[in-house]
């Protein structure tokens, strides 16, 4: 029986780890900057609760149909919906979303690991003092130094992607088991100094006030939207890991409530992150509404003019390391198991392969903040005039591939496989806990993420289309 499948990688030992690891997948670097600052720009208490909803219907469900895929295959993703297509009896067309999902990882990874080199080299830069007293100008110099040189980019990125395929290499309990159980409590550690430092900072229940308290007026159908888009993409859906994570879940775990813990704690995260980051932009009068450049280059002049700032802005930085690199070993995941599996490979020599492939193409996003800032491969085409080769991955993935992966996840696991087989598979009966589920799948998160594809490709203007407010 197909459910009864071993994953010849090994499994988590427990529930506890499994959940460790996806909560580290899903944590990354937009937890820590992006969704206190949609949050505050979208309504602070009232878009959180609207965040919440999404997370219930859309992320949830999709993180439990991700899972159910990989547990019941056992393979990378791509072996994954080449056994499930077959017990389906479905379209063969359907094993392309488990390419989809490996190639969307590495190409993530390609970029996603040159913006964690900067939060390395800050580490460093902080901890020797480099801030202590910057003036915005000084900051801003630093850092354009930094994205600037080629050669310094490079060596952060290789170094970056060095430690990464060492995680990766030592297989699932050696390696990923190992790694995310240091890591992922470390991360809440370091995120419970930082707000511990922030309430002794004088501005905390600003903070506080900024994130969490209820504007219902400033919710926009736009601000619905964003929460819906950010719902789905925070859970790392649609790009293979939570698959190939969950082929690796024991087989008494419970999906659902595993599901259920992992984007608890994946918001709790980024609540968290907002109470530590806000306070300190306000007691230092800087502007919160930042995005990226909040990190690089608003943060540095605040810890910099701080007591005990060297140390906690270097703490600051290895949260931000940390968060990236939990990341990065479940995205580059998927395709060490399907060279192990397809090529016959040691999980070394797989590891190094595809690591050295993903650091090649990290070469591209190097390249774009320096030597071809100005090289727009597709400024032929309007949308795409200013678009560096970065720009262009970025978008690709983040607002093509993963809402078009989470669709087709969506829609496979109702519409094609076999209800038997989920019923089998998510070990919940056929009460009412599955009948909300399949119909959340069914119907409801389809629509959702079709219209956070739609609308964040520029294809369909909801806001407009209705006539409501931006």
């Amino acid at each position: 029986m197909i459910g009864k499948r071993k994953s010849i990688h090994g499994v988590w030992s427990s529930r506890l780890a499994f959940v460790l690891a996806a909560t580290g997948s899903a944590v990354g670097l937009g937890n820590i900057w992006k969704f206190p600052y949609i949050a505050g720009e979208n309504g602070g208490g009232a878009f959180v609760l609207v965040y919440l909803m999404c997370i219930a219907v859309i992320g949830i469900p999709i993180m439990m149909a991700e899972v159910m895929l990989g547990r019941r295959g056992r393979q990378s993703p791509i072996n994954t919906m080449r056994t499930l297509v077959e017990e389906a009896g479905a379209n063969r067309a359907w094993v392309w979303l488990g390419w989809a999902g490996v190639l969307a990882g590495f190409l993530i990874l390609s970029y996603y690991s040159v913006i964690a080199g900067w939060a390395l080299a800050y580490v460093f830069r902080f901890s020797s003092g480099m801030f202590t007293g910057a003036t915005a100008e000084g900051v801003g110099s630093i850092f354009d130094q930094l994205v600037s040189d080629p050669e310094r980019l490079l060596a952060w990125h290789t170094l970056f992607m060095v430690l990464t395929m060492i995680i990766v290499s030592r297989g699932v309990r050696g390696g990923l088991e190992r790694a995310v159980r240091f890591l992922v409590p470390a991360l809440f550690v370091l995120l419970i100094m930082l707000d511990g430092y922030a309430l002794a900072d004088g501005a905390f229940n600003e903070g506080v006030k900024f994130l969490f308290n209820p504007d219902f007026s400033r919710i926009t159908a736009n601000g619905v939207l964003i929460a819906m888009g950010h719902a789905f993409f925070t859970l790392s859906l649609g790009m293979g890991a939570i698959m190939v994570y969950g082929s690796y879940l024991p087989e008494r775990a419970s999906i659902a409530k595993t599901s259920i813990t992992i984007a608890l704690l994946d918001t709790l995260v980024a609540m968290l992150a907002g109470l530590a980051i806000f306070p300190v932009v306000f007691v230092n009068g800087l502007d919160p509404g930042e995005g990226a450049g909040l990190i690089f280059k608003t943060l540095p002049i605040a810890f910099g003019h701080m007591p005990g700032g060297v140390f906690f802005g270097t703490m600051f930085f290895v949260l931000l390391v940390f968060a990236a690199w939990t990341s990065a070993i479940s995205l580059i995941e998927p395709a060490v198991a399907w060279l192990v599996e397809n090529k016959g490979m040691h999980r070394v020599y797989a590891s190094v392969v595809a690591g050295v492939a993903t650091w090649a193409c990290g070469l591209l996003t190097v390249l774009s903040f320096n030597k071809w800032a100005d090289f727009k491969p597709l400024s032929f085409i309007s949308i795409f005039r200013d678009y560096t080769v970065f720009d262009l991955l970025d978008y690709l993935t983040a607002n093509i591939m993963l809402p078009l992966g989470g669709l087709c996840i969506a829609i496979f696991s109702v519409w094609v496989m076999k209800r038997d087989d989920s019923t089998q598979e998510l070990d919940m009966g056929d009460g009412a806990a599955y009948r909300l589920w399949h119909f959340l799948v069914r119907y409801v998160t389809p629509v959702a993420v079709l219209m956070v594809f739609l609308n964040v490709t520029g294809l369909l203007d909801f806001t407009g289309l209705l006539g409501l407010g931006q």
